[in-house]
């Protein structure tokens, strides 16, 4: 049975690590050039399976190499590919990223396939949607068919978690049919309009969605953590401190282990802090997929820093 079913991008990532990110005309000579799956809906479908969720995928790839790879990436991390559709039409999405030797990023993306996602593509997996017990989304696909996704999940009582990324206002009827928003800095300020600048602004913010028509409301702020919203309690989830390399995945490492700790039955707050361990921990290795946790790595995470109480009951019932 499927747990968490991800309505989502697919594309090949292409990076270069550099000394620092060039600024307009400049040229940077790089070293490292890795090519690797990626789009924030395969990353978190990924992220997910890693901890131990049963997943599936929805979305589209080209005919083309990079879309075997990616449906071949999907298979080897025991994540279902049967409702991701083949598009012979056009070629498979790729992102162009640069990294400097911080882990900050710059990324631009050829959607391609991406963006023929299609509510038929949703309509095909409606039964396995409705049986599932988390439904997440991103915007790197048509709003159309993120909405329709929404409005599937919701309609056949499935808990919905949309990650609002990339950055753009939404409209008011998508944000009541959704549980759970995950948004940084930037995405909160756009979708809000209250600037997000630290942590009593991303309250704020958090506030000014849960007004907006969702029920709970997450703003990350990198390495200041992150803020739960819901209307009993505002939590603040303190930032966790590593050795940063790359930052290009860990986005999707958050949403994808809060999917996974809502699944497992844990409270917000409590799969929120999960996955600001997950993200934290996925921006010391390079790359996107590759950097993913799995469940021992993250468990031996939070044990160092004193952190490992909320994932122990998890960590026990799957390993028992």
């Amino acid at each position: 049975m499927v747990e968490v079913v991800v309505l989502g991008s697919m594309h090949m990532d292409l990076t270069v690590k550099l000394p620092k990110l060039p600024v307009r005309g400049e040229t940077v000579v790089g070293g490292v050039f890795q090519v690797s799956p990626g789009g924030k809906g395969c990353n978190q479908a990924v992220a997910a399976a890693r901890l131990g969720a049963k997943v599936a995928m929805v979305g589209r790839v080209g005919s083309d190499l990079f879309g075997e790879l990616l449906l071949e990436r999907l298979r080897s991390e025991n994540i279902s590919e049967k409702y991701v559709v083949e598009d012979k039409q056009t070629h498979t999405g790729v992102a162009l990223i640069m990294v400097d030797r911080k882990g900050n990023n710059m990324i631009a993306v050829a959607s391609g396939a991406d963006a023929r996602c299609s509510p038929e593509d949703v309509d095909a997996a409606e039964g396995m949607i409705a049986s599932s017990k988390v439904f997440l989304a991103q915007l790197e696909i048509p709003l159309s068919t993120v909405e329709h996704g929404v409005a599937l999940a919701r309609r056949n009582g499935v808990p919905v978690v949309l990650n609002t990324a990339p950055a753009q206002r939404l409209p008011r009827r998508l944000l009541e049919m959704v549980d759970v928003v995950v948004a940084n800095r930037i995405e909160a300020s756009v979708l809000t309009g209250v600037r997000v600048n630290d942590v009593s602004s991303a309250v704020r913010a958090g506030k000014r969605l849960l007004a907006m028509g969702v029920k709970y409301a997450v703003v990350t702020l990198g390495r200041r953590g992150a803020v739960t919203v819901d209307k009993k309690e505002t939590v603040h989830l303190k930032g966790v401190k590593v050795k940063a390399v790359d930052a290009t995945g860990a986005g999707d490492a958050f949403c994808g282990a809060l999917a996974y700790g809502l699944v497992r039955g844990i409270r917000i707050h409590d799969a929120a802090e999960l996955a600001n361990n997950a993200a934290a921990l996925a921006t010391t290795k390079v790359g996107a997929q590759e950097a993913m946790p799995s469940l021992a790595e993250l468990h031996k995470f939070m044990a160092s820093n004193g952190r490992a109480k909320i994932l122990e009951n998890i960590f026990n019932k799957t390993y028992s």
